[in-house]
């Protein structure tokens, strides 16, 4: 074997300028797999990383209509055949696989009747909630206090307001005490709160921020203010469904865990036109992911175009490396030389062709890749097990195209060969 790869490379040394052109098809082929396999990863991870956010893992079920669309209680009356969840409900939720808290909430969204003094509070959100909700959702507290059980037992008008209602209503004013008239009933704030995370998504492009960023615009830029659910009626005027933000145990898990409680919550549903339904950035991310895999696998089967051409290239110079060694063939087979000894001598120059093709075409893959990185501002995640597959795959090719002239070398008649000129 050691005696085949020196005698191999010295063939390869020999002839440097007409082994660099035969490898150029198998070093642009593996560059070109290895760029577009690390180019897409990233750009997956990226996606993953902007829909997901903070990381926080909360997934959201909510009550949708007509399949996808939120039910929006600003211009509906309450559904038919959707029961209220009760705390039983919710302990259930929590106790789903994988599910480490679960909380009911009310929303409204671009609400038009919260004030500070005479001061608006345009397009914002009201929340009404239980006590498990600031957990589930990843906020911590900036000043003040969280809700208490007894705020919800002795129906406490408190709120809690986001650092955007903050800076909005009370500017350089500590709004703490304050309070604010929510449809003309006075709400106490007793603290505020803010997203346990400063993620920013990485917005590359207009389609970009279409995607994820402009509605985490949109759901923050009025800031929210979330009072119990136990008053919630007192603003509505009416008891109504819950929606349900639960907790994953880790990213991976937060799409079972969605389905598995809209599931859940769906056993109990009579009506046919509003449904519970999973609502986490994870899905989206996965339906992204399995484009760009789709993606992927037609421009690499493109590159594999190169590979071929480098192994029809590969299998043309060894036939010729068969023409000029035939003498030394013939002399090596008259002297004991047996067949598969000239098989594995010349199947050995073909796969160290190849693999040295193979490894530069590797490395020139990972510096186009960070090349497209720097340039177009994509993200890059250089896929190791690619890297393997792509120097195997390159021997692979050195040995199957270089079967049919190794094949022909090893059955050269040693009479014919020693006559050749």
């Amino acid at each position: 074997m050691f005696e085949n790869l020196r005698i191999s490379f010295q063939g390869i040394w020999g002839h440097k300028l007409r082994s660099l052109l035969t490898m150029l098809g198998i070093i642009i082929g593996i560059a070109a797999i290895i760029a577009i396999v690390s180019t897409i990863k990233g750009t997956n991870e990226q996606i993953r990383k902007n829909l997901i956010g903070s990381g926080t893992n909360a997934v959201n079920v909510r009550l949708t209509e007509s399949g996808n669309y939120d039910y929006e209680w600003e211009y509906n009356s309450i559904p038919e055949g959707i029961p209220l969840l009760t705390e039983e409900t919710r302990q259930q939720l929590a106790a789903l696989p994988h599910a480490k808290d679960a909380s009911l909430y009310m929303q409204r969204t671009a609400v038009d009747y919260i004030y500070y003094n005479a001061t608006p509070l345009q397009g914002g959100r009201l929340i009404g909630t239980d006590i498990h909700y600031l957990n589930t959702c990843g906020y911590i507290m900036t000043s003040g206090r969280p809700f208490l059980q007894s705020d919800f037992d002795q129906y406490r008008k408190v709120a809690l307001i986001d650092d955007v209602v903050s800076a909005t209503l009370f500017r350089e004013e500590n709004p703490i005490g304050k309070t604010l008239d929510i449809k003309g009933e006075p709400f106490i704030i007793i603290g505020t709160i803010e997203e346990s995370s400063d993620f920013e998504p990485a917005i590359n492009s207009v389609e970009d921020y279409y995607t994820y960023k402009y509605d985490l615009d949109y759901e923050s830029s009025s800031g929210s203010v979330i009072i119990p659910d136990a008053v919630w009626n007192i603003v509505q005027q009416y008891d109504e469904p819950q929606n349900v933000q639960i907790l994953a145990d880790s990213t991976e898990n937060m799409s079972d865990v969605g389905k598995a409680a809209a599931d859940f919550l769906n056993t109990n549903v009579t009506n046919n036109e509003v449904k519970y339904r999973s609502k986490d950035m994870s899905e989206q991310a996965e339906d992204n992911a399995k484009l760009n895999a789709a993606t992927q696998q037609q421009l690499i089967w493109i590159a594999s175009i190169s590979l071929l051409v480098g192994g029809i290239g590969v299998m043309n110079i060894m036939l010729v490396s068969v023409t000029e060694r035939t003498r030394e063939i013939g002399l090596k087979k008259a002297i004991g030389a047996r067949k598969n000894r000239i098989l594995a001598q010349f199947l050995t120059e073909a796969a160290a062709l190849t693999s040295i093709g193979g490894v530069i075409g590797t490395i020139s893959g990972i510096v186009l890749a960070e090349s497209i990185g720097r340039i177009s501002k994509v993200p890059i995640a250089i896929s190791i097990p690619s890297v393997v597959v792509a120097i195997v795959f390159s021997m692979f090719i050195g040995i199957l195209f270089g079967l049919a002239p190794a094949v022909k070398a090893a059955n050269l008649d040693p009479i014919v060969a020693l006559r050749h000129e």
